[in-house]
């Protein structure tokens, strides 16, 4: 028997480890030609405008050639990707742009949470938040230690970088961007556990040697009763807040007393951060916005870890997205509940030897106590204006869908453009992430799924006159296409980030090119539908907010045997000037109508099992 091939990509025999073996010898991310991107631009925008409106936009992409500007801009962005100490044309153009420079909350706006499914034997919550710990810093060690093996797609590496990100380390407010804190995590060992608004400094490391789970339960244990029944200031709900107010905020707080800042760097250091809540989340619903958001105290969001555990023993994570993207904490998190599923519940174990948990006394003025309670007031009020739920479909999961032969990713997503056609009566500009991490730095491209083919099969599908097998071919055209363009997409051949990129390269006296001021170029990046796939059977949620104030947020898993849709928006969304009480549950309505009718579409082409 043949041995099994590796990777195609050298590996380095002088990486730092493992985990970084075949860091160094990834490809760089290309550059696309004109000559693709323009057309392929023009196709996608196509089918959502009107001919007069194509017209215009086809007219402003042959003044960009004819000019001679694209080509200029062209070559700007091939000099920079071809710039030896450039590893990413696109990377610190992206992070700014796209985290570091946005200034609306995190919370909301960015930030993304795991809920996990229950633990039958851990309902305790200290018990819970040990096993949790427990996970989490056996992970850490293989990250530290450069040990974790890489991840693959398609039986090439992926890039690693970002998880020298994941521990010990902060989101910093500053104007007009924020900044990035790396803290050496091997010598912090510590983690900070809040509970009832009040921060704890718990070290899992004690004369040499990592806590065990019992021990850590026990530490866990004290903070409980060291929190007892009061609530603190609430200093968390600064990092809920836009970021120029908490770049401010932080200013008075580091003026207010010089040991604020070794306090702050305690939280900033830490490996992660353990929420401990006061809530007690029965319904999907509510557990998922728990972990969506809390109540803005009981956090610390700047920092990339949170994990939270919940009064009754429900658990859950939400991670700040500046410097990585959910691929590797959907990993770190699978392997968390992976290590607590596979290991025996352990005892308390009471050690006096150990340090208490310290609580950060932070020393607060008058000032920026009211600093604090108008924080918390914007966030309850960006809470409140906000509606999240989630559809748990058990119809049917991927399995069955492999057994319809079409992509399990393509079919939800139709299912998600065809709930958008009975809600709407059209579609409109629709993001998937694709990720781009076979590329050194790479991080996502848009996949734009509204196609031709696509609009041609949610019509078909409501057709009353077509047949079955007419509406099965236009829904295979329609994932066929939707698959190609991903496929660019993960190979650094989309449109979004090449244009954006062109468009970065402009000096700053130059003028705006017609091609971007063009009303569709805004209008095909207004994602109605913002969407993107992460999956586990270890997750009952996931999920994260809309991008735009008329559209929503679509976080999905395809389970084996079930859907797990998560959909957030604006509470009572208004699109084109209508507005849609109750809109967020009436989408999640028409995707379980848009899931079941697809399904048994589909069904009716699977063979039926023969009967033993």
């Amino acid at each position: 028997m043949a041995a099994a091939k590796g990777p195609k990509t050298p590996v380095d025999p002088n990486a730092a480890g493992p985990m970084l073996r075949y860091q160094s010898n990834l490809p760089h991310l290309p550059v696309p030609k004109l000559e693709e991107t323009l057309p392929k631009y023009l196709s996608t925008v196509k089918p959502l405008l009107s001919d007069a409106e194509y017209k215009h936009t086809e007219n402003a992409v042959k003044q960009f050639v004819t000019s001679g500007m694209a080509e200029n801009l062209q070559q700007r962005l091939v000099a920079k990707a071809s710039n030896p100490s450039v590893l990413n044309w696109i990377d610190d153009w992206w992070l700014d742009s796209a985290y570091l420079g946005y200034r609306e909350p995190v919370v909301i706006n960015v930030s993304y949470f795991y809920l996990y499914k229950d633990d039958k034997v851990r309902k305790l919550p200290a018990k819970r938040a040990a096993a949790v710990t427990t996970g989490a810093l056996e992970f850490k060690n293989q990250v530290v230690s450069n040990n974790l093996e890489p991840e693959y797609a398609k039986g090439e590496p992926l890039c690693m970088d970002r998880y020298k990100y994941m521990f010990s380390n902060c989101r910093i407010p500053t104007k007009p961007s924020d900044t990035n804190a790396m803290y050496d995590p091997i010598q912090n060992t510590h983690i900070i556990v809040i509970r009832k608004n009040k921060f704890y400094v718990v070290d899992t490391v004690h004369n040499g040697r990592q806590l065990t789970t019992g021990e850590l339960e026990y530490q866990f244990q004290r903070v409980y009763d060291a929190a007892g029944f009061t609530k603190g200031v609430g200093l968390g709900a600064f990092t809920g807040d836009n970021r120029d107010d908490w770049t401010d905020n932080r200013e008075l707080l580091l003026a207010a007393h010089p040991e604020n800042k070794k306090l702050l760097e305690k939280i900033e250091s830490a490996s992660f951060v353990v929420c401990l809540d006061d809530f007690e989340p029965v319904t999907r619903d509510e557990s998922c916005r728990a972990c969506w958001h809390g109540d803005g105290r009981n956090r610390f969001f700047d920092k990339p870890l949170q994990f939270i555990i919940y009064d009754n023993g429900k658990a859950g994570f939400m991670g700040e997205h500046a410097m990585m993207d959910g691929t590797s904490t959907c990993r770190l998190n699978e392997y968390v509940c992976d290590v607590v599923a596979k290991t025996a519940v352990s005892d308390v174990q009471v050690n006096n030897g150990l340090p208490a948990p310290s609580e950060l006394q932070f020393h607060i003025n008058a000032q920026i106590d009211q600093a604090i309670k108008d924080a918390g007031a914007r966030f309850d009020q960006l809470i409140a204006n906000h509606e999240l739920t989630v559809l748990a479909f058990q119809g049917y999961g991927k399995n069955l869908i492999k057994k319809f032969k079409t992509s399990p990713d393509g079919f939800v997503q139709m299912v998600i453009q065809l709930a958008y056609y009975k809600m709407f009566g059209t579609l409109r500009p629709t993001y998937e992430s694709g990720q781009t991490r076979k590329f050194q730095l790479g991080r996502t491209e848009t996949s734009r799924t509204v196609s031709q083919d696509a609009i041609d099969f949610v019509k078909a599908f409501e057709s009353t006159t077509l047949t079955n097998e007419q509406k099965i071919a236009a829904f295979r055209k329609a994932v066929k296409t939707q698959g190609a363009y991903m496929g660019q997409c993960v190979n650094g051949h989309g449109v979004d980030r090449h244009l954006f990129g062109l468009k970065k390269s402009l000096k700053g006296d130059e003028a705006v090119p017609a091609i971007f001021q063009d009303p569709a170029y805004s209008y095909s990046s207004h994602w109605y539908l913002s969407t993107s796939q992460l999956s586990s059977e270890y997750f009952d949620g996931y999920g994260w907010g809309q991008v735009v104030p008329d559209g929503f947020g679509v976080a999905y898993m395809i389970k084996n045997n079930g859907l797990n849709f998560n959909v957030a928006s604006v509470k009572d969304l208004e699109v084109h000037g209508k507005k849609y009480i109750n809109g967020t549950y009436h989408f999640k309505q028409c995707l379980e109508d848009a899931a079941n009718e697809l399904g048994e579409l589909l069904k009716s082409e699977v063979k039926p099992q023969a009967k033993l």
